[in-house]
């Protein structure tokens, strides 16, 4: 079969790069404006694409797992974070703070429905936005799944992943009074809040250092910090949203709700060896949701550039600009 001019096939290299033809500044309140960006085909399928984080931003990369003759994408930097203004703010800054945030960009752009595409918190986000408004989402397309839930939070800073990289957990935990490490968020958030402490960018960095040790497969688990200017947003920012619990007022918040979009088709990718947000969420999220493609890559850990998780996503979406499914 001929291969369409910018088609990709399985297990090539994602798309080329390429520019928004789309930028602007939008003005969502509250003190907040956001940076958002389009890009590919105007006329294109809509795909709103959501960072992970809490704290993290759209990056040149996330353009490039979408057939660019084909798909309308949507970018954006969450409050506060990336390009979003002011940096680092958590003032009015919620889970649904965000949700009405993508509604506005969605309207404004007049966007009917879109794809949903996020990992990670972006996954979380995705979830909580279709089950909020579903009549606005044509599907979803997740990687990393996090539910927000405390069992999950805990595992990642409770010690439970730290089992599998001590070094890099030594370095988190001794950054804090030993008498305060029985919750780590609660004691990088004195320190990190309202911002003028001491150590508060010593720590950012530590936070941020943490995360991205474990986000790939093949890391060798020595310990590195974080640039600080990305340090003092993403760890002030994840921070609060994990130290509030994600805004969410129970714990299964998402699979209490899941019967809401479960007349959606959904793919989920999901690294086997992913220590940030293991596999028992997908798994959980996927179980008895008969639209949900669940797709476990061996040997893949978190983060959106490990070449498995990167070529099942784009064999998914391409084969959805194919078929209007996941296959």
């Amino acid at each position: 079969m001929e291969q369409r001019s910018g088609q990709k096939r399985a297990g090539d290299s994602l798309y080329p790069p390429i520019e928004p033809f789309d930028r602007r500044i939008v003005d969502v309140g509250d003190g907040h404006t956001l940076y958002v960006e389009q890009c590919g085909n105007p006329h294109g399928a809509p795909v709103i694409v959501l960072h992970g984080g809490p704290g993290g931003g759209c990056s040149p990369m996330m353009r490039r797992f979408f057939d660019p003759a084909h798909y309308r994408v949507i970018l954006f930097d969450q409050r506060g974070c990336g390009r979003s203004q002011p940096r680092a703010s958590v003032a009015a800054n919620t889970t649904w703070h965000l949700v009405a945030d993508i509604e506005r960009i969605r309207a404004d752009l007049g966007v009917d429905q879109a794809l949903i595409f996020g990992g990670s918190w972006g996954a979380t986000l995705a979830l909580i936005y279709a089950i909020t408004h579903p009549d606005r989402v044509t599907g979803l397309a997740l990687r990393g799944v996090f539910l927000g839930t405390r069992g999950e939070i805990d595992w990642f800073y409770g010690g439970g992943a730290g089992r599998f990289y001590p070094l890099n957990w030594a370095h988190f935990a001794r950054a804090v009074p030993e008498e305060e490490r029985d919750d780590m968020i609660a004691a990088y958030h004195r320190r990190l809040f309202p911002g003028d402490h001491p150590d508060a960018d010593r720590l950012a960095r530590i936070w941020t250092g943490w995360e991205n040790a474990l986000a790939s497969a093949h890391h060798d688990g020595g310990v590195s910090e974080a640039p600080l200017d990305y340090a003092r947003v993403f760890a002030r920012l994840e921070n609060h949203y994990f130290h509030n619990r994600c805004f969410l007022d129970r714990d299964d918040w998402i699979l209490h709700h899941r019967a809401r979009i479960e007349h959606l088709p959904a793919i989920i990718v999901q690294g086997r060896m992913d220590m940030i947000c293991p596999p028992a969420s997908a798994t959980r999220l996927a179980e008895g949701w008969t639209g949900a493609d669940l797709r476990i890559v061996p040997l893949a850990g978190h983060a959106l550039s490990e070449p498995g998780i990167g070529s099942a996503l784009i064999r998914s979406l391409d084969f959805w600009r194919d078929t209007g499914k996941f296959g």
